[in-house]
């Protein structure tokens, strides 16, 4: 049962196993009747506010993942493409490892850049040429 122990997501960040909590229930779908005999679907919870990752990783996580959060804070991660309960309890996992790595890295910083003088000068006379064009168009002789 060692395989199952605490979620390793990378070389310094594991996730407890006491935080993660699976419950099995029946799949949906195709499946003959292995399907209404056998709850191999894994439901996967996870209370992210009260987790022990990092305040940081924490915020990015809540953030990247606010729709798939419940109010009151717990993912719920369901995972029933297979048909063994022990492929789709390493999916479940899997998936959340990678969704925590995801929010592991931070977002690069926006470098603020000053338009150049030729792209600034090229802006302003297609400007005025299609202000011209614009001015050019209308009436020939304005008669009322």
């Amino acid at each position: 049962m060692s395989e199952f122990g605490d979620l390793r997501i990378s070389g310094s960040l594991t996730l407890p196993a006491w935080e993660i909590s699976e419950a099995f229930v029946r799949s949906s779908g195709p499946g003959g009747q292995n399907v209404n005999k056998v709850s191999s679907a894994v439901q996967l919870t996870w209370q992210v506010g009260a987790s022990s990752l990092p305040a940081a990783i924490k915020e990015r996580f809540q953030k990247l993942y606010a729709s798939r959060i419940t109010a009151d804070g717990r993912l719920m991660l369901e995972a029933s493409e297979h048909r063994s309960q022990l492929q789709n309890r390493q999916a479940a996992r899997a998936r959340l490892a990678e969704m925590i790595l995801k929010a592991c890295v931070a977002p690069k910083r926006r470098i603020k850049t000053k338009p150049t003088a030729g792209s600034v000068r090229r802006r302003i006379t297609s400007k005025k040429k299609r202000g011209e064009v614009k001015a050019l168009r209308g009436g020939v002789g304005d008669e009322d």
